[in-house]
């Protein structure tokens, strides 16, 4: 008997679907194309278009082999790409050659014919089939009749899922900070946050608990919330990580109130060591072999999960590509069901050529071969993290302090101030005494750095203003060359604003060592102007 065989079957949550999703019948056109993949049948069903008339004969491409980059400190190839430009050569890739014909050797071999051709909304056999084992062994449910359904991409996986769960004028729960499109697809319905206080660890169940029973719909306008939307590893735009622990609380917090927990989980093979300066020794990358790591990742809800109540977004966005537009829900049967019949009448299925290219990469790779360039990025992504924030303690005097109050309570935070200047005597005194201008807890998973701005220390600062100086300061940068996100596109409410300070998020995925580099000084040259010249133009 297998392990899930063990666990129970998920319970019946259907009184959770909107009256949307309730309402939702099969495509008529969809429901028949069930029936064209038995043995013998003649299709004049359908509109399909002959294959033979597809402009593609095949499709190949060179794809990187699993073990293409370190999992130990080793320099990033960004960091080295001043030395492969000197020699005149470009770094050389290790790669494999995948070819995806049109017309399948054997039954169960990816073909264009397959994933060109209109489809079911269930996606390409072989990629489920390789998803559906990945999660059994990765995230392994704690209910036995899990499921898995493909879709576009975690931000329309989300459109999908609050429209099939909550109706228009409902309210549903997120962190204090949390992802924009979240926000902004569910605000045309009528469906609006409500933030749940944060510390170390994303969400706080005690606030969960607090705002679930003390929750008064006259003076909401609404009913208690029964979705919960987290981002818990990387979460976003903070970099918090959520434990065990912590979702085994809010869990039962959910299970006591009734409530759908929607786990988007974009960062969660990108989860990293604890950060430490270069004069430290820096960061320690992991030395385990990949199966080991990917054991030690903190669990996904699924596996907290016994009743089926958790719909759980994964996306290759992070991992493979964006532009694949590709992902999946891993959910109990009745919410899969109801997610299938808003995907086929929508976009239908992912297209064909991302659902085919990945699926024969990951096919090619196997299990073994995915979870070893699962290791290689979330390290290489580590090495970036530390590099972008090395740097910043060379643009400005960090001081490393442990948080006592707030969100960072219990957090090694990192305080920065103007670079002292001059003889060490006077270069103490200058730090122990320089007003700081912002601060950040090193992230543990994910792509961003977090950014608490000290408005309080800006010439003539005064109450109230935060918000028109957070915008200046995010001007000012722009017009200087560098683009960072504030903070208030992230607010789950309007007065998340605190007295005297902004925020930032500022990416390290994306650009050259060289570039960030850049980027840090001009940060540090127009911070220090603002501080001392807000209206200065």
């Amino acid at each position: 008997m297998s392990s899930s065989e063990k666990h129970p079957k998920s319970v019946d949550l259907s009184h959770h679907l909107s009256e949307i999703a309730l309402a939702r019948a099969t495509s008529p056109l969809k429901g028949i194309g069930r029936l064209m993949g038995r043995p013998g049948m003649i299709s004049l069903a359908g509109g399909m278009p002959n294959p033979d008339y597809f402009p593609f004969a095949a499709i190949s491409g060179d794809a990187l082999v699993s073990d293409s980059f370190a999992v130990n400190n080793q320099p990033s190839a960004s960091s080295l790409s001043w030395l492969w430009r000197l020699f005149g050569s470009s770094r050389k890739e290790r790669t494999n050659s995948i070819t995806i014909p049109k017309y399948a050797s054997r039954p169960e071999d990816i073909n264009l014919a397959t994933a060109l051709q209109y489809g079911t909304a269930t996606g390409l056999p072989q990629l489920s089939k390789f998803i559906n084992e990945f999660v059994g062994r990765v995230y392994q449910p704690g209910y036995s009749d899990w499921t898995t359904l493909v879709q576009t991409g975690n931000t329309d996986a989300w459109s999908r899922a609050v429209l099939t769960l909550c109706n228009p004028g409902e309210a549903f729960i997120t962190e204090d900070w949390t992802y924009p499109s979240a926000l902004a697809s569910s605000q045309p319905y009528g469906i609006h946050p409500v933030g749940v206080p944060m510390d170390s660890e994303g969400m706080r169940s005690d606030e969960l608990r607090k705002l679930l029973a003390e929750w008064d719909e006259a003076a909401r306008g609404s009913k208690r919330p029964h979705v919960l939307y987290t981002v818990p590893i990387g979460q976003n735009p903070t970099g918090m990580t959520m434990g065990a622990d912590r979702k085994k609380e809010i869990y039962d917090v959910c299970v006591e109130y009734d409530v759908i927990i929607v786990e988007d989980d974009p960062y969660y093979f990108l989860q990293m060591s604890p950060y430490a300066a270069k004069f430290q020794g820096g960061s320690q990358a992991s030395s385990v072999d990949s199966e080991k790591w990917i054991a030690s990742l903190s669990p996904s809800f699924v596996k907290l999960d016994y009743q089926g109540r958790v719909i759980r977004l994964d996306t290759f966005s992070k991992t493979i590509a964006p532009g694949s537009r590709l992902g999946f829900f891993t959910c109990s049967p009745r919410f899969a069901e109801r997610l299938e019949r808003a995907g086929e009448t929508t976009a239908q299925a992912p297209c064909g050529f991302g659902q085919s290219l990945i699926a024969q990469l990951l096919t090619t790779w196997q299990y073994d071969g995915y979870v070893r360039w699962l290791h290689g990025i979330s390290s290489q992504y580590q090495a970036r993290r530390d590099f972008f924030i090395d740097e910043l303690s060379e643009e400005f005097h960090l001081r490393m302090s442990l948080g006592t109050t707030g969100a960072w309570q219990g957090c090694t935070v990192y305080t920065a101030s103007a670079k002292p200047r001059g003889p060490a005597g006077m270069r103490e005194k200058y730090a122990l005494g320089e007003q700081p201008f912002f601060s950040l807890v090193p992230p543990t998973a994910g792509m961003f750095v977090w950014l608490k701005i000290n408005f309080e220390n800006v010439r003539g600062f005064q109450a109230g203003s935060e918000e028109t100086l957070e915008n200046k300061l995010w001007m000012k940068l722009a017009m200087a060359g560098v683009l960072v996100s504030p903070g208030s596109f992230f607010a789950s409410s309007g007065d998340m604003v605190g007295a005297a300070e902004g925020h930032f998020r500022i990416s390290f995925s994306f650009s050259t060592d060289e570039e960030m580099k850049k980027a840090i000084g001009i940060l540090g040259e127009v911070i220090r102007d603002f501080f001392e010249n807000p209206d200065s133009e």
